[in-house]
């Protein structure tokens, strides 16, 4: 455990990327929304995506922690069991932590009519009616959830450099085509359109926890024997 401790503070070197981009981002992304709520009020509620950039940022995260940081790791002797467990145990904490603030940001903004300006960013209608803890983890495991993409993405081209992207990316298109053709030819689309619609934060939590747990596993086997 303490070596994977150390992993989490080796990845902290460069505190500004891993915690300072991440505030800067959710900080000026609210400010410029809120300008635009003044300088252009809407007749109704406005509603502003400007939240999802910090969490696509954590997809840039999971490319940044195996390539800049995985190579030294190797170099100081750690093994990749030790690096894999401490990468992803540090941004899970990170993304509780943001996970957490967005839900409080949430109550603020109710509480306060839309920041003054009937508006909604962080408090989604879709998720105000679920739990204080369903809140949270829907953002926590969405978050993870990206990180989770770059850091697979990441290990492929460090196993198998331009030649496994390609396939990567050719074989999940062709999942894709294949996924709609099946679905068009049995004509199932209505009900693919209502069990999306019948989701609830709670299920799409759930889903989206088994989709990160399948690309963990994913990272895990491909980072194995990945060279840095």
């Amino acid at each position: 455990m303490s070596r994977v401790v150390k992993v989490m503070q080796m990845q902290l070197i460069n505190r500004w990327t891993f915690l300072g981009v991440p505030a800067v981002i959710l900080v000026v992304t609210f400010l410029l929304s809120y300008a635009i709520w003044v300088i252009v009020p809407g007749d109704g509620r406005v509603y502003s995506g400007a939240t999802q950039a910090v969490l696509w940022y954590f997809l840039v995260l999971g490319i940044q922690s195996m390539t800049m940081t995985f190579p030294f790791s190797q170099s100081m002797g750690v093994s990749r069991r030790t690096f894999y467990l401490g990468t992803l145990g540090l941004f899970a904490v990170v993304a509780l932590a943001v996970s957490t603030i967005y839900y409080l940001l949430g109550l603020i903004e109710r509480a306060t009519d839309g920041w003054g300006q009937n508006a909604q960013m962080f408090a989604l209608d879709w998720l105000v009616g679920s739990a204080g803890v369903v809140q949270v983890l829907f953002y926590f495991v969405a978050m993870v959830a990206l990180f989770m993409i770059g850091f697979w993405f990441a290990t492929v081209w460090k196993r198998w450099q331009t030649r496994g992207m390609l396939v990567a990316w050719i074989g999940l298109g062709v999942v894709a085509l294949g996924l709609v053709a099946l679905t068009t030819w049995q004509g199932r689309w209505p009900q693919v359109g209502t069990w999306f619609a019948v989701q609830t934060p709670l299920s799409v939590t759930a889903w989206t926890a088994l989709f990160c747990a399948v690309l963990a596993a994913g990272s895990y086997l491909t980072l194995r024997r990945a060279t840095p």
